[in-house]
């Protein structure tokens, strides 16, 4: 039984892995925005061919990794600040 190229790559295809449209809007970012974070490594990305895709896991673990990172960089401001 043959099946068509559609239906292959459906079922080959993880349901973790994303395209950059999926993550753009899993992040609600832009297209561009995630695009540019994906090219400078930023974002953890792999290219089959020209396509970015993207592991679910490693786009939390992305976030995950820069939680509060705002928070810490004022944090650290005040100490050097204060002399602490």
């Amino acid at each position: 039984m043959l099946m068509t190229r559609r239906k292959m790559s459906s079922k080959a295809a993880p349901a973790a892995l994303m395209t950059l449209g999926e993550v753009a809007e899993y992040l609600r970012l832009s297209k561009d925005t995630v695009y540019r974070m994906a090219n400078n490594g930023t974002l953890p990305a792999s290219k089959v061919g020209s396509q970015w895709r993207f592991r679910r896991e490693d786009v939390d673990e992305c976030l995950d990794r820069n939680k509060n990172v705002r928070l810490r960089e004022s944090q650290r401001a005040k100490q050097s600040r204060s002399g602490g």
